[in-house]
């Protein structure tokens, strides 16, 4: 799993997205370690503190800690904190939006139920 930097998004963004999709999807365990500023720099050719900006970002939200000498680990808890985090980016981005354009086409719950359980 492989970061991809969006032109539209700053690659420090990128970067913690990507440790968060690593950690969500099990590449990178609770209490395992995840990759120095240094590797993640020369392996995607970035500037070291572009890759430590978006590795602090997860460091403030309590998503990994720093073993001195030892390098950067996944907390223990990280998984549910970003699960719950992205359920409610999830409902905020798209559930919201879908509600607001049901209620704008007086769409029936029901409707909408029936669609979203076509798959």
């Amino acid at each position: 799993m492989q970061p991809t930097f969006d032109t539209q998004k700053p690659i420090f963004l990128s970067i913690a997205e990507w440790l968060e999709d690593a950690i969500l999807s099990g590449i990178f365990d609770e209490e395992n370690q995840v990759p120095s500023i240094t590797e993640i720099s020369i392996q995607y050719n970035i500037n070291p503190a572009t890759a430590l900006k978006g590795v602090n970002m997860l460091v403030d939200a309590g998503l990994l800690y720093k073993k001195r000498g030892l390098g950067m680990f996944v907390a223990n808890g990280a998984r549910s904190i970003l699960m719950d985090k992205r359920q409610q980016q999830f409902f905020d981005d798209y559930i919201q939006p879908l509600i607001k354009e049901a209620k704008r086409l007086q769409i029936p719950s029901e409707d909408i139920h029936a669609m979203i359980n076509i798959t």
